[in-house]
């Protein structure tokens, strides 16, 4: 028998009742979308500039909710993102596919915000492979390359990143990177280099194959300088040369776009991450898309091969 709500206000009442059909409403749309006749016309709308005004209202009450939620459980330590379909955006909602990877430059500094908000003190973005330099025309590289001359310079800039006391650093095979980029990590490094409250992380001209390889490589020349016996090499002595070995592994990474794949991405570090995948091109991904990510993360049990 259930026991009157002895006490409470009627606004309180109203609040809870809210709240649960808010819940009810949740479940029924995500039941809803595993049916292709809901999920492709959701997909096209979600993803089309048609639905941003649309969802800028509605999003923040539903990511209201939501974070109260999130607040009340445990957060990831370390979220790590594939920032994945700027082009698809672009084609999707007829722009010019230079214009798709602005509207994503613009995206990673809202979810930024949204990351501090949240006090997750380590955010790791991929935002370009060594794949990505090999198969790209020159043309979109070099417009990718002044995207990120501005966005570091403006990350270096920004006071809501000195006040937060973020430090900013860049991993990858740098030296594959033209040097007016390389020259506007130095500075967004050393600008907040005496920062440690958050970690922001942009993997540039990364592989993670080549960052095992470069690490095998510091192994087998430090064992060939009789620095270290064959016998004392063992995964922490791979760990310590890994370009992140600043960083703990990340709890969850969250891919964008609908494509369920690593690519390549921090192959050593996420053997135990939980993986989230959205349809949700990078462009379009809301407040919301990262609660639900998050909320995720926290109904799993992670066992760690117990």
């Amino acid at each position: 028998m259930r026991l009157p709500l002895v006490g409470l206000s009627s606004g309180r009442l109203m609040g809870r009742r809210r709240s649960a059909l808010g819940r009810r409403m949740d479940s029924l749309a995500k039941w809803m979308l595993k049916f292709r006749v809901f999920s492709i016309p959701a997909g096209i709308v979600a993803n089309s500039s048609f639905a941003w005004s649309f969802v800028s209202r509605t999003d923040r009450i539903r990511a209201n909710r939501l974070r109260d939620r999130l607040k009340e459980g445990d957060l990831p330590k370390h979220v790590s993102i594939i920032m994945d379909g700027n082009r698809r955006f672009a084609w999707n909602s007829q722009l010019d596919r230079d214009v798709g990877h602005s509207h994503g430059k613009e995206k990673l500094k809202e979810v930024m915000d949204w990351i501090l908000d949240l006090e997750i003190p380590y955010f790791t973005v991929y935002a370009l492979s060594t794949e990505n330099i090999s198969e790209r025309s020159e043309e979109e590289l070099e417009s990718l390359y002044d995207l990120y001359v501005s966005g570091l310079t403006e990350i270096s800039e920004d006071p809501k990143i000195h006040s937060r006391r973020v430090r900013v650093q860049a991993v990858g095979r740098l030296d594959l990177l033209p040097e007016r980029v390389r020259e506007a990590i130095r500075v967004a490094e050393g600008s907040t280099s005496e920062y440690s409250d958050f970690l922001f992380t942009v993997c540039l001209a990364y592989g993670g194959r080549e960052e095992i390889v470069d690490a095998v490589r510091d192994v087998a020349a430090a064992h060939a300088e009789g620095e270290i016996s064959l016998d004392s090499i063992d995964t922490e002595q791979i760990s310590r040369r890994m370009y992140t070995s600043n960083l703990p592994d990340p709890d969850l990474v969250i891919r964008t776009s609908g494509e369920e794949r690593i690519s390549n991405f921090l192959l050593w570090q996420i053997a135990y991450s939980e993986l989230h995948f959205t349809d949700v091109h990078w462009p379009s991904f809301t407040k919301s898309d990262l609660y639900e990510a998050l909320e995720s993360f926290q109904k799993r049990r992670r066992k760690y091969g117990r």
